[in-house]
């Protein structure tokens, strides 16, 4: 299908079909220009050498309070063709705060508050907010910015070693609306960072995020998890 996104919040998806959006993890499309956002939160973690992947990303959870980094993202569909490239700055700070910025191809604004979840589209001037804690359940995003939800929420085993990474990946346990991916894969370089985060949907699309620039435990402005609708923007609520 040329139109797609996979969906972590079912209800908002479904308030933005009528204006051909769609929120997830969160992803828009526009006709043919399919434009993802996600908050996951990773970072660069030095670790034991000897330590196993799933056992890195429990002490990365455990130490990791707050953190900043570039991002790019490629979304690849069936057949492993490049639907979309994006690029943009991820924060985040523990418990429930984030902010991913999307910078191009186009700008959008994803912020967590510790209660609320707000997604902008300056192209619409359009927002999309509700409860944080309904929103996250057990989804990739709060695999790494929550609390212990990497316990509660997925199965995470060993998978081996490629392209010069260590490999874990992390399932889903349930299968409500917040699981909108089979399946993560995250893989560590030989410096025991979390480099690479491959996603795998519903649709059979994966999602592939690489990080540079990386800073552990920043000292990040609080207003920078605070989002007030712009005047005149349209306020989509559950």
């Amino acid at each position: 299908m040329s139109q797609y996104a996979a969906l972590i919040w079912q209800s908002v998806c479904k308030s933005q079909i009528s204006n051909n959006k769609c929120c997830g993890f969160v992803r828009v499309f526009r006709g043919q220009k399919f434009f993802p956002l996600l908050f996951l939160i990773v970072v660069a973690l030095p670790l034991s050498a000897h330590a196993g992947a799933v056992d890195k990303l429990k002490t990365f959870i455990a130490t990791t309070h707050s953190a900043r980094a570039n991002f790019t993202q490629e979304v690849l569909d069936q057949n492993g063709n490049r639907i979309q490239k994006a690029s943009g700055i991820m924060e985040f700070q523990r418990p429930g705060k984030f902010r991913w910025t999307y910078q191009k191809p186009y700008e959008q604004l994803i912020v967590g508050d510790g209660s609320k979840f707000w997604l902008y589209d300056a192209d619409l001037n359009q927002v999309t907010v509700r409860k944080l804690d309904s929103a996250l359940g057990s989804s990739p995003a709060a695999l790494l910015s929550g609390s212990n939800e990497i316990e509660r929420g997925f199965t995470l085993t060993e998978d081996g070693k490629r392209e010069g990474l260590e490999w874990l990946r992390a399932t889903p346990k349930g299968k409500g609306q917040g699981n909108s991916f089979n399946s993560i894969l995250m893989g560590f370089n030989p410096q025991a960072e979390l480099a690479v985060m491959e996603l795998f949907d519903m649709f059979g699309h994966k999602t592939v995020l690489r990080f540079s620039a990386m800073q552990r435990n920043p000292k990040i402005p609080e207003r920078q998890f605070r989002f007030t609708p712009p005047k005149g923007a349209d306020v989509l609520t559950d």
